[in-house]
């Protein structure tokens, strides 16, 4: 009779702990397992629209869903994310909207310390956000800290040139300039001092780290676009020129040890290890781009956006790696990028 008691109550606890797990294992919110597109807007405030990863929920405007009639604010530039929180930059507002990545509600927003924001990441409990101040200078531009526990902005790091992307990586901060200077900004955070730049190129924008080294895009319209590798480590630089006859290249990423990067409406790859560029696009995307403004690889797929006019909604595309359109969605208005929520 005991034996049969006890062999009850641990069938009990394990039925018990199967299903808190399955429960754990469960959608955290109604934006789990997708992707969002950020929709800069126009005169008018930014969107964020929402797609499941198998197409099958879709939401054109998923803040105004979740926040009723507060406004995303101007000019909806980049999203970055901590633990369960998305932070939103509408850089013409001035302002960083904090939500539940999950639900999307909003928590709090950091509205004041900001000048024109651009882009952020996360370190130790705290964020860093470029400023691109006032655009009439190249030489004002700063990182404002701000410490997520209060969303107050609690220092400024001075650039003294222009400040634009930015990645993370053991503490310290790489921030691309794309139109001050041929340096590549380095800000180590233990130390609170600005490192000795590394000379890349004049024109550098997207900005990738991946075992060690830094990937950056240098597009040029007066010559061949390159492909700029900074090793961390020692910090030298090698380049990969992209043949001026391919075009002006726009877009970086790094996904499974590849290098994709877009010329036009054409995706190419690359391996990580490579040191020429590709000859021949991966594919040309078949749809009607007439601006391409946002691109992302994740898994197998290939996520492009058409800026469109800047006035009305525009597209966002979904392809595979063989070239084959697999979503047309109809977004808000100048996509320009996509983030991951799985």
């Amino acid at each position: 009779m005991k034996f049969s008691k006890l062999l009850l109550i641990a069938l009990s606890i394990s039925l018990f702990a199967s299903c808190s797990s399955d429960d754990n294992d469960g959608p955290k919110g109604a934006y789990d397992n997708g992707f969002f597109i950020l929709n800069e807007g126009s005169t008018d405030a930014g969107t964020v629209s929402f797609s499941s990863n198998d197409f099958s929920i879709f939401t054109k405007d998923a803040y105004k869903a979740e926040n009723g009639s507060d406004v995303l604010g101007k000019f909806a530039q980049n999203i970055f994310f901590s633990g369960d929180r998305a932070y939103i930059i509408a850089g013409g507002s001035n302002v960083i909207n904090i939500v539940n990545r999950y639900t999307f509600k909003l928590i709090a927003k950091v509205d004041s310390g900001l000048a024109n924001p651009r882009y952020g990441v996360v370190k130790d409990g705290k964020a860093y956000v470029t400023n691109a101040n006032s655009y009439d200078s190249v030489t004002d531009d700063y990182i404002a800290v701000i410490n997520l526990a209060t969303n107050l902005v609690e220092s400024k790091i001075n650039l003294n040139t222009t400040g634009n992307r930015i990645v993370e990586e053991s503490g310290k901060l790489y921030i691309t300039d794309p139109m001050g200077s041929d340096k590549l900004s380095i800000y180590n955070i233990n130390t609170k001092t600005l490192e000795d730049p590394i000379t890349i190129g004049s024109g550098s924008d997207s900005i990738e780290e991946e075992n060690g080294t830094l990937y950056i895009l240098r597009p040029s319209f007066t010559q061949s676009s390159e492909i700029i590798k900074v090793k961390i480590s020692d910090k030298s630089v090698s380049k990969i020129e992209i043949p001026e006859s391919q075009g002006v290249a726009g877009y970086l990423d790094i996904e499974n040890n590849q290098v994709y990067y877009t010329v036009g409406s054409s995706v190419y790859s690359i391996n990580t290890a490579a040191t020429t560029a590709s000859i021949s696009p991966l594919f040309k995307a078949t749809s009607n781009i007439g601006y391409l403004y946002g691109f992302a690889v994740k898994g197998n797929r290939v996520y492009l956006s058409d800026g469109g006019n800047f006035k009305t909604d525009s597209k966002a595309y979904i392809y595979n790696f063989s070239g084959s359109l697999l979503k047309e969605l109809t977004v808000g208005v100048g996509p320009n990028g996509f983030y991951f929520n799985d």
